[in-house]
Parts: C-alpha cells; sequence; structure tokens
C-alpha cells in the first residue's frame, strides 16, 4: 500500500503540490480564525445556580432552597453529578454535564427546570443563572483612578454607566463590580416610637410600598384634545420619604419622620479593595463569555473603554490592574521564537549532515505545511491556540524532521546504489 502510495505521488507531482498548497493555504486561514488565550480552559462544562435569601441561616438555605433544588435538577438530561453549597442567606449550586454537551443546550434545560421548581420555593427565594463563562472568564480588571469623587460617586459611575457600556462589548458576558458604597436610603426606626404610636414594622413597610409606586389613568379627551393621566409617585428625596403618612390618629398624620430617622448611606460592606496600599478603589472585573476568542474580546473591551472614557468626570480615568492580553501575547511571542528558532537549527542541521540542498529542501518544505495543517485539526476539534498547544506544536517538529530525514536519507541511498550499478553497467559495455 505504502510502495503504490510513493508510485502514484510520483507519477502525479503536480496534483501532490496542489494538494499542499491548499493545506498550506487552508492551515494559514485557520491560523489567523483560531482563537487565542494564554492558557487551556481545562474547567468542566457546569451551569451555576445562584439564590439569594438573605437573613437566613445556612442550615434554613439548605433545607429550604437548596435540598428542593438539588433534587429537582439530578434528573436532568446528559448530566454528571450536581454539586451544592449553602452558606450564610445564599445558595449556590453547580449543576456538571457531560464534556460533549453544548453549553447553552445545557442552560436551556436547567432554566426549564427551574420555571417548575420556583413555586415550591420560599417567598423571596428567586434562583438566578450564573454567567455563561467558565473558570479561566475573568480576562481583565480595572479599577476607576478618581482621587477627587468620593467611593459612593464611583460606584454609581461604575454600575450605572461603565458597567452597561462594556457589557455591550462582543463576547462580554459579565461585568461583575467591586469596591465603593453602593448608595441607598436607610431608615432607622425608634422601637420607643413604634409602640407609643401602636405602630408595627410591617406597617411602616406597607406604607412606604404603597407610596413608592406609580398609577396609571385613562386617557381624558377635552376639546378634541387627548390627554394621558398618570400619577408619578416614585419616592426621589430623603424629604419625601420622611413625609409618607403611616396612619392618622385623632386626624393627625403619623409620618415616618415621627417614629424614624431616615438618611442616604451605603449597603453592608464585608470588605475592601485596596490598591498597592493606597488606598480603596472601585472597578470591576471583565468576565468572558465561554468559548469566545479571548484575545480579540479584550481588544474590544480597551477600544470600548477609550470611548467610554470621553463620558467620564473630570479626573477620572481607567487603571487596569490585570490584562491577560499581556499574558496571551508574551505567550505566544514565545511559541513562535522557539518555532523559528527550531526550523533555523533543523535546517542548518539537515544540511550540514546530507550535504544535499534538494534532500534538505524537501524536508524544510514539510514543516511549515505541517505546522499550519495541525491548525486546521485545531479549529476542527475547537482547541484554541494557548501555551500548552503551542508547545506540543513545537516538540511535533522533531518528529516531522525525523520522518523526513529517514525518508530522504532511504531515497538517496537507494539511488546512489543504483547510479553505481548503472556507472558498473556503463564499463562493463565500454569494455
Amino acid at each position: 500500500m505504502v510502495h503504490k502510495l510513493i508510485e502514484w505521488s510520483l507519477r502525479n507531482r503536480f496534483i501532490v503540490l496542489l494538494l499542499a498548497s491548499v493545506i498550506f493555504i487552508g492551515g494559514v486561514f485557520s491560523i489567523k480564525t483560531n482563537p487565542i488565550d494564554a492558557i487551556p480552559d481545562l474547567s468542566e462544562n457546569q451551569v451555576i445556580i445562584f439564590t439569594d435569601w438573605m437573613g437566613r441561616s445556612p442550615q434554613l438555605v439548605e433545607d429550604q432552597v437548596t435540598y428542593p433544588l438539588v433534587t429537582n435538577l439530578q434528573g436532568l438530561p446528559k448530566i454528571k453529578y450536581v454539586r451544592a453549597n449553602s452558606m450564610f442567606g445564599m445558595s449556590f449550586i453547580y449543576v456538571i454535564f457531560e464534556d460533549n454537551v453544548d453549553v447553552y443546550w445545557a442552560r436551556a434545560r436547567v432554566l426549564e427546570r427551574l420555571s417548575t421548581v420556583s413555586a415550591s420555593l420560599p417567598e423571596g427565594a428567586t434562583p438566578q443563572l450564573g454567567p455563561d463563562g467558565t473558570g479561566v472568564g475573568h480576562i481583565l480588571w480595572y479599577t476607576l483612578d478618581a482621587s477627587t469623587i468620593d467611593l459612593g460617586e464611583q460606584r454609581a459611575i461604575q454600575d450605572w454607566y461603565v458597567k452597561f457600556a462594556l457589557q455591550n462589548v462582543p463576547g462580554v458576558s459579565e461585568i461583575a463590580s467591586f469596591g465603593g458604597f453602593q448608595k441607598q436610603y436607610q431608615i432607622n426606626l425608634d422601637p420607643n416610637k413604634l409602640l407609643y404610636y401602636k405602630l408595627s414594622v410591617s406597617e411602616v413597610i406597607a406604607a412606604i410600598r404603597s407610596n413608592n409606586n406609580e398609577a396609571g389613568g385613562r386617557k381624558f379627551e377635552m376639546s378634541d384634545i387627548g390627554y394621558i393621566i398618570k400619577t408619578s409617585g416614585y419616592l426621589k428625596s430623603l424629604k419625601e420619604i420622611e413625609d409618607i403618612s403611616i396612619k392618622s390618629k385623632n386626624g393627625i398624620p403619623i409620618r415616618i419622620s415621627d417614629v424614624s430617622s431616615v438618611q442616604m448611606s451605603s449597603e453592608t460592606r464585608f470588605g475592601i479593595f485596596d490598591q498597592d496600599g493606597e488606598g480603596e478603589r472601585v472597578g470591576g472585573i471583565i468576565v468572558m463569555r465561554y468559548g469566545e476568542n479571548a484575545d480579540a474580546v479584550i481588544d474590544n473591551v480597551k477600544k470600548k473603554m477609550l470611548e467610554v472614557s470621553k463620558g467620564l468626570p473630570e479626573g477620572v480615568k481607567f487603571d487596569i490592574v490585570y490584562d491577560r492580553g499581556e499574558l496571551i501575547k508574551e505567550s505566544i511571542d514565545s511559541i513562535k521564537t522557539t518555532l523559528i528558532e527550531e526550523m533555523i537549527v533543523v535546517s542548518l542541521i539537515v544540511i550540514v549532515f546530507l550535504f544535499h540542498w534538494r534532500s534538505a529542501l524537501s524536508i524544510l518544505i514539510q514543516i511549515p505545511i505541517t505546522v499550519a495543517a495541525s491548525f486546521i485539526l485545531l479549529n476542527a476539534f475547537g482547541i484554541s491556540s494557548n501555551i500548552m498547544s503551542l508547545t506540543g506544536i513545537a516538540l511535533a517538529i522533531g518528529v516531522i524532521v525525523d520522518n523526513g530525514i529517514i525518508m530522504s536519507e532511504n531515497a538517496y541511498q537507494h539511488l546512489s546504489l543504483r547510479y553505481e550499478k548503472w556507472e558498473l553497467e556503463q564499463k562493463n559495455k565500454s569494455n
């Protein structure tokens, strides 16, 4: 079989060269389209479910949230196992699917099952799907360098301007904000005043909810002109909250300010983000979507940051803390340098040992064609260009050259023997 293949190749050199050219061109195209990352994504094919039920103990969260969800999710198709973790006020469930399952098909199946399970959960516990990213999806961290603005304003800029702008970048799954203060209205009730006015906490909450609402009316026509009637009832200031009437006693309204103090403050924090020991910072983490090209996503995020910077307040700018793009470029450049050095060294060795430029040329042509063809297989199997895959290609160059040297030496030896035999026949004929 091998002899026939070699014979056919020798008789059809043009076809062989044409096929080699097609493979090389396809390989070059695959190199340009192959996803680039610094490290391979070896994380499991998982879907994360997060449930927030603040104020409850871990045991209560385990019994009433985690256990019902786990038992119902275990019946999903193509599932390997389900892991769960319950903590104070929060529940995390990790549904691990088989490796060949499409991640978005898995998310759809989980969401479908959650729609039937949510009715059995306690009020206020609403499960949510985590981002469609992986364990190595954190590709860039940034902070806001704004020494002249307080942390509350910085967090507001991050949550209501920067986050929404960067989420529109293709390939970005989520922008996770951190640091600073999340502003909120706080109503601190006085128990003695509640007792004096014979009020309960639930009555105060109900009064605030009913007054923080909008109501719509119908269309009203007058003088052939139509008017849309609506009420704007959303609370906009501390004074409006203080003036809310809870109930009336002897014709005198009891307001929120009579039983509590209202202030603008921040949500309770469990930690801070300090950068280089110079103080607190506000920032975000860019989480890449599953299967995206990390290098391209990082470049697009940086371009978007330049656009977003134009709308930031004066004195506020981005400070990139962690950038995997630099690691990607250094890793790829290192591997490229290694590949070029190997090709040069191998070329010199082949020329020195064979001392036949045609044989050396046939071996050297095999290297770029084989390397280009390997990227076609990388794309076919969904493998990115990373340290592991490119190192494997670099190590395989030795095997490629060995095969070429063996075939060239074998052909050269047989041709030499044939030539000696031909010379001997010519001498005998002349004699």
